[in-house]
């Protein structure tokens, strides 16, 4: 059963970036790029050090998330929400300064909290994002990333403090976002409407 699980894991999530690329090239979202930066250097050296352990099959996992995440940053820095703002910079800085504790310790443990935690400092520019232009974001990403990382969860074949903190957290923080997006829409739809 998990190699089905890590299947339609790897399917979904691949999947899950197709609905924001078409929004970008449309001009309906606007990707904050300092979000996308923090998650495409995540991924490329979680990639790198998967690999580098002999983990190949996470490496190619991560490795692919990674060209998804540089796509949407490439696209994005033409069509994106480029400007940074102080939040954005002190996000920006929080991410790199943790990556580099994350390559300094080599530690599982640090590695997972540090991953979690730079996922986290990046993601908060789009949940601002989100709150305030909800209809710049593509809530079907966030809810297919979260889809794809609780199969990621079903297909994990040992449960422990290395392997679910991590799992945890991106489908927390994905179905959080896409929640977010969807209920911020709705709000600043009826909005208009009250005042007319």
């Amino acid at each position: 059963m998990q190699p089905l699980f890590l299947g339609l894991s790897i399917a979904v999530t691949l999947a899950a970036v197709l609905p924001y690329l078409r929004d970008i090239l449309r001009g309906t979202t606007r990707p904050n790029l300092v979000s996308w930066i923090t998650w495409t250097l995540l991924t490329a050296v979680a990639s790198i050090a998967a690999w580098a352990d002999g983990e190949y099959t996470a490496a190619v996992f991560t490795g692919a998330s990674c060209l998804e995440t540089l796509t949407v940053v490439v696209l994005g820095l033409s069509k994106g929400y480029v400007k940074y703002t102080r939040f954005d910079i002190a996000c920006q800085l929080g991410a790199v300064a943790g990556l580099i504790l994350w390559l300094i310790f080599n530690s599982p443990a640090v590695a997972v909290v540090a991953a979690v935690t730079i996922d986290l400092i990046g993601a908060l520019p789009t949940v601002r994002h989100s709150w305030l232009a909800p209809g710049e974001e593509t809530w079907h990403t966030y809810a297919l990333s979260a889809l794809g990382g609780f199969f990621a969860l079903l297909a994990l074949t040992t449960y422990n403090w290395t392997s679910l903190p991590y799992a945890i957290y991106l489908v927390v923080i994905n179905a959080l976002l896409s929640v977010l997006i969807i209920v911020r829409l709705r709000a600043t739809a009826i909005a208009p409407e009250q005042e007319a």
